[in-house]
């Protein structure tokens, strides 16, 4: 079964194992994600859940159109559950367990021991061929006038192009990345927090999904 929440990451801290060595973990906050629609393979060709994550939350519920699209209304209506801010989908391969309106929270990753963490990387902006692929730069010396050069990306003889595709200054950063196999700390479900080792892209508060690591259930069912 594949196990998947979404949630925020909020930043990172230090905790103590049991032989009294420092652990840096990454605290992801996971409030429960409500499933709004199950999909089939009769329906839609696949099976999968729907969760929305982050309930939208306001102060006149009849407000509540100015913050979700009338389409996005009539879904969650449909559901029975309150609208929320985000929506993912997670394949499956028994539905049998799961019912719309059902809540996952945290508890569903107790007794993993890795997870695989995505979410989208810190944004750099344009950025030259040294720090983005880095490179070593060129002569240093007062006067080489190419410190930090790419280098000859080209030729003199056939076929006398720059061949397309190959390193060059671009933008750097925002993009979908996912670190596998991050080892599970703690689970604290009263709090709907999880501490995996090491770190996770996005920024602060960025949105993340956290799923049980495929390549360590593969591995298991191999043995």
């Amino acid at each position: 079964m594949t196990k998947s929440l979404m949630g925020r990451k909020r930043g990172m801290t230090q905790v103590f194992d049991d032989k009294g060595n420092v652990v840096t973990c990454t605290v992801i906050h996971a409030e429960p994600n409500v499933i709004t629609q199950i999909k089939t393979d009769e329906n839609d060709g696949y099976k999968a859940l729907q969760l929305a994550f982050e309930e939208v939350r306001v102060n006149d519920p009849r407000t509540i159109a100015n913050r979700v699209s009338k389409p996005l209304v009539g879904h969650f209506q449909k559901a029975g559950v309150a609208p929320s801010k985000f929506l993912f989908e997670s394949r499956q391969d028994d539905l049998s367990n799961f019912q719309v309106g059902q809540k996952l929270d945290v508890a569903l990753f107790e007794g993993e021991k890795f997870v695989d963490v995505s979410g989208v990387s810190i944004g750099k902006g344009y950025q030259g061929t040294i720090k983005k692929y880095n490179y070593a730069g060129g002569c240093a010396s007062h006067g080489s006038g190419h410190h930090r050069h790419a280098g000859s990306t080209g030729m003199r003889s056939t076929p006398g192009r720059c061949f397309p595709g190959g390193p060059r200054p671009s933008h750097m950063g925002a993009e979908r990345v996912t670190v596998q196999n991050l080892r599970v700390v703690a689970i604290d479900v009263e709090n709907n927090v999880i501490l995996v080792e090491g770190a996770v892209p996005g920024a602060k508060n960025a949105i993340v999904v956290v799923k049980n690591a495929v390549k360590k259930q593969q591995t298991a069912k191999k043995k």
